[in-house]
């Protein structure tokens, strides 16, 4: 009886959780607020800091933790190994290099606030962390993440994903100093350990990369279904395992979806993910929200503000001087740099193990809990309206640019040549897949689309290009080269399908001619009804042809006699 009763309450919490989101955030659309920034309040509201309504901290912190695997999932699921030669460099060194002058003039900015050695050390370390959840949120949000800002911001928010693991790892060595062992032989052995364990793990990602992932894939990819739970399982199955290995559980979900990206399945695994995504994530910011502890915030009012000016504007300022460096242009250099503009929740989490193992006081945690309040609020604005911002901030920004930004321009000649196709095809079956190959033996760059795992191999032997996915997905249909398609195409063989397809459509803003197959009148007419512009009567079509053709025939053999 206490179980069911624990488990209806449980539910309850949920459904008013759910219910206070879906108000909080109409009032945030209705005010033109980040509903990201609503999630947030909720927490906060239903949390022991306010009304404290919710006491099921474990359920939503549990689906908080899998939507955070989720996430990352995705992000290496995106990453492209083509495009890790070219952001690699940038990142690496934009990474390390916000991270050497955040670490070093934070240290100098609370030693002269007067605080003590390691407080500023650990705050100063706290401040290099950038949330790369709520950022690839924000992004994936405006549709940037496949930009080359985007892309190379998501390649140093990595970076700092494995200096957070590194930085916990070396700072819990410093209680080993208490009973007499050497804190550098134990940060030593600590390190050494890591690399080990990193080599490991490439190794063992090669081998299922190579040789188990690609079989394994294309027979799931048969159901659509399968290939969904299968995904969710991966992901959070190797999120489990990298917590385990030492590391954590979003680098062990963001390998999970890069050991992913090479196959064929990769739009259509994203597609089906991003729901889920949403939903799962709303659990994370209102976890944040439930956890910031106000009791810990004391005195460091003006402290927080003097940070919080560090980091929303010294942080960017440092990878536009990277990067401009580098070689590449301002407008991307500006709109990379405000990603790097506010603290992470990992921020916070530093923080609480350096109270716990007695290396600093709470206050600390105050001062680190109100910096992220102030930073994740004000960048979430500057990331969101990062376009005005920048044309407004454009004239002083020349500073940050090369006369000739050599490396920007070397990747615009790289995906310059990238052909867009003439023609997108919805159905490679038996008349869609003889479609497409006369169309491409007239001279036109057709691009398929089918979701049978089979069809799609077939049709690559043949030489026609092919993406597995489905074409009623309006997300997978965000990841197509839509936007210069002069014509669309479907051979879909169900009216649902093709409304769905149509609905896409519209909704992404195809401008391009829409020509839908049908199997007769009656669904002609239905298609029509549902907006097609152009429907195609291949059976009629065939069966006039063939009269004319025989008739012709009989005509001839019967002569002018």
């Amino acid at each position: 009886m206490k179980i069911d009763a624990l488990n209806s309450t449980s539910f309850a919490e949920m459904a008013l959780l759910l219910g206070l989101t879906a108000v909080v955030g109409v009032l945030a659309l209705r005010l033109r607020q980040p509903v990201l920034i609503a999630y947030i309040v909720v927490g906060i509201l239903v949390g022991p800091a306010a009304l404290g309504l919710v006491q099921s901290q474990d359920q939503i912190d549990l689906l908080a933790q899998i939507g955070v695997a989720v996430l990352l999932f995705l992000v290496g699921l995106k990453l492209d190994l083509k495009h890790v030669r070219h952001i690699g460099p940038v990142a690496l060194a934009t990474g390390l290099g916000q991270l050497a002058f955040t670490i070093m003039f934070g240290f100098l900015l609370m030693q002269a606030m007067g605080k003590g050695t390691m407080e500023s050390l650990y705050v100063a370390i706290a401040l290099t962390f950038s949330s790369t959840i709520i950022i690839v949120k924000l992004l994936s949000d405006k549709r940037e993440l496949d930009s080359l800002h985007g892309r190379i911001a998501v390649g140093f928010l990595i970076v700092q994903d494995i200096a957070v693991v590194m930085a916990m790892m070396a700072m819990s060595t410093m209680r080993g100093g208490g009973d007499g062992s050497d804190p550098g032989v134990a940060f030593w052995a600590v390190l050494g350990e890591l690399l080990a364990r990193v080599s490991i793990a490439a190794i063992v990602m090669f081998l299922l990369m190579r040789f188990v992932l690609p079989g394994v894939t294309r027979v799931i990819a048969r159901s659509q279904e399968l290939l969904l739970v299968f995904a969710i399982a991966w992901g959070t199955g190797l999120a489990a395992l990298g917590e385990w290995a030492g590391f954590s559980k979003e680098a062990g979900a963001f390998l999970a979806g890069f050991s992913l990206a090479s196959t064929s399945y990769r739009e259509a695994i994203g597609a089906r993910l991003t729901g889920i995504r949403d939903f799962l994530l709303l659990f994370f910011f209102v976890d944040l929200g439930v956890k910031i502890d106000f009791t810990t915030l004391g005195d460091e009012i003006w402290s927080a503000m003097a940070l919080s000016v560090f980091v929303l504007i010294g942080n960017p300022l440092i990878v536009m001087i990277i990067m401009g460096y580098m070689g590449y242009r301002k407008r991307t250099s500006f709109l990379a740099g405000l990603t790097v503009a506010q603290i992470s929740e990992f921020s916070i989490v530093f923080v609480v193990m350096g109270v716990s193992l007695g290396h600093i006081g709470t206050s600390a945690l105050g001062l680190t809990t109100l910096v992220g309040l102030v930073t994740i609020a004000l960048s979430t604005y500057m990331i969101l309206y990062s376009h005005p911002l920048y044309e407004w901030l454009a004239p002083w920004l020349r500073v940050f640019e090369r006369k000739h930004p050599y490396r920007e321009m070397a990747v615009e000649r790289q995906s310059g040549g990238v052909t867009r196709p003439d023609v997108m095809v919805f159905g490679l079956g038996r008349y869609g897949g003889a479609l497409a190959r006369r169309l491409g033996e007239s001279g036109l760059s057709v691009l398929g689309v089918e979701f049978n795992p089979e069809v799609v191999r077939s049709m690559r032997l043949q030489g026609i290009t092919v993406r597995f996915g489905d074409g009623q997905d309006a997300d997978f249909l965000e990841s197509l080269p839509m936007d210069a398609v002069p014509w669309v195409i479907s051979t879909l063989p169900d009216l649902e399908s093709n409304r769905a397809l149509l609905h896409a459509l519209s909704a992404r803003g195809f401008k391009g001619g829409v020509a839908i197959v049908a199997r007769d009148e009656m669904h002609g007419a239905a298609l029509i009804a549902a907006g097609a512009p152009i429907v195609l009567y291949p059976f009629r079509d065939a069966v006039d042809f063939t009269v004319e053709r025989i008739v012709s025939l009989m005509r001839q053999d019967k002569g002018p006699g």
